[in-house]
């Protein structure tokens, strides 16, 4: 018998008589606290912005407000075709390298963190949340949950190809200790927070 099969009969042998149950965790969350002001409250803290919107109009006027137009806009949204392109989905990732703004949806958002979480049914392309200089997600306020445990019992059986959390604009404390925005990916974002 080799070195490594008497250490794991070894184990196998010394393993517990009982079986200690897992903790129950559905009780995270569930403590009352207002689950809209603690996503706005968690997204100002780590950088980010958010808007208050009743539709994709009132989104349109922020962006021609706060934006500039001429620039390279896309979004895999169709009602903002006024604004942005839509007929980007296709081509080479790297042609995306000029891009300005990209707005998005999200599936749902996490008030402890401000995760919004994203598939690639929704992105266009994986890069594009991460090569634009700026970053625009909208997400509707009845789809805000309070933990990540509740997430993550939200996504188990789901199928898509690419998902991610993402959670304020691109940062890293990493230079000398200081909050860096934008240091590899997009350097601010704006969370729409649809009625």
């Amino acid at each position: 018998m080799s070195s490594k099969e008497q250490i794991l009969k070894k184990i196998k042998q010394n393993q517990p008589g009982f079986v200690t149950e897992l903790p129950d965790l559905n009780v995270l969350g569930s403590e009352s606290f207002d689950i809209l002001e603690t996503y706005k409250t968690v997204l100002k803290g780590i950088g980010g912005d958010f808007e208050e919107v009743a539709n994709y109009d009132e989104v349109i006027a922020y962006i021609k407000n706060n934006y500039v137009l001429n620039k390279r806009i896309i979004s895999t949204i169709p009602e903002l075709s006024e604004i942005a392109s839509l007929n980007w989905k296709n081509d080479d990732p790297h042609s995306l390298e000029d891009v300005e703004l990209t707005i998005v949806k999200a599936h749902f958002g996490v008030a402890e963190n401000s995760a919004l979480w994203v598939t690639d049914d929704l992105l266009g392309q994986r890069v594009a949340p991460f090569i634009a200089q700026y970053l625009a997600i909208i997400v509707h306020k009845k789809d805000i949950i309070a933990t990540m445990h509740q997430a993550y019992d939200k996504i188990a059986n789901q199928d898509y190809g690419f998902a991610t959390f993402i959670a304020g604009p691109s940062k890293t404390a990493d230079i000398e200790q200081s909050l860096v925005l934008g240091a590899h990916g997009a350097r601010g974002l704006i969370v729409f927070l649809m009625d």
